[in-house]
């Protein structure tokens, strides 16, 4: 039995070691909450101006932002830059014959990508918070940056200039005969425009509209379903109710 455990054991610290030298880590918990105005509002400003430039969003027209609390002419005025008309779909600006030969393959459409990316680690959500706060500078890498979540990803750090420059900094244990890195923390190479809270903030903010984009529609569904189970529960009592009344008289 002990043989058992240690060969358990030594495997778990295989896998440990093979996920840290992948850069694998565990996801951070996402702060989503669709119902949030200011920040689905400030999510769609930060997606219009990071993302948009690469990545489509073709299931999603930029007049479905009314639904979060902007006016028309506040669409027109702070987020129509690929487009004139509010009633267009989120096109990417970049030319996909470019994208490919820049990147090697045309970047993903955003539309579902919060709803796509779940995984034994968490939601989708999880996983892009955790992915856009785990860049670091990787001269080795054709963009010049490396990602913990997505080793050798083939994107750049679209925010950089808003986080800064990383160093993520490793540890390293040694278990069984087996070396593994394991990841510390950050150390603070160059500073971005916001303070590593305000980042984060901000990349609650993105996240939480890319999952709000995924379905526009789920705030009234839950709404509605709300209300269904409300009469549904009335409804039953009433109906209870009429059953006891009609078979009281009945012998």
């Amino acid at each position: 039995m002990k043989k058992i455990i240690l060969t358990l054991i030594a495997a778990l610290g295989i896998a440990t070691g093979a996920q840290a030298a992948e850069g694998g880590i565990a996801w951070d918990k996402a702060p989503i909450k669709t119902t949030d105005t200011a920040s689905l509002q400030n999510g769609a400003k930060l997606f219009v101006n990071y993302c948009l430039s690469c990545h489509s969003a073709a299931s999603m027209r930029f007049n479905r932002l009314k639904d979060i609390g902007l006016t028309d002419q506040q669409i027109k005025d702070n987020l129509l830059f690929t487009t004139d008309k509010v009633g267009e779909t989120m096109k990417a600006a970049i030319d996909p014959k470019q994208a490919k030969e820049w990147f090697g393959a045309n970047p993903p459409d955003l539309s579902v990508i919060a709803r796509s990316r779940a995984g034994h680690g968490g939601t989708g959500a999880d996983y892009l918070y955790t992915f856009l706060r785990t860049f670091y500078r990787d001269d080795t890498k054709a963009t010049g940056w490396n990602n913990l979540v997505f080793p050798s990803v083939g994107m750049p750090h679209a925010l950089w200039q808003l986080q800064g420059d990383r160093r993520p900094v490793f540890e390293e244990h040694e278990s069984h005969g087996h070396k593994t890195q394991v990841f510390k923390g950050w150390e603070q190479v160059a500073p971005g425009a916001m303070t590593p809270l305000q980042y984060d903030q901000a990349v609650g903010d993105l996240v939480n509209y890319l999952q709000w984009m995924g379905e526009p529609a789920q705030n009234t569904r839950t709404r509605v379903g709300v209300w269904v189970l409300i009469f549904l529960g009335v409804f039953t009592v009433i109906a209870w109710r009429l059953n006891a009344a009609y078979w009281k008289d009945v012998k």
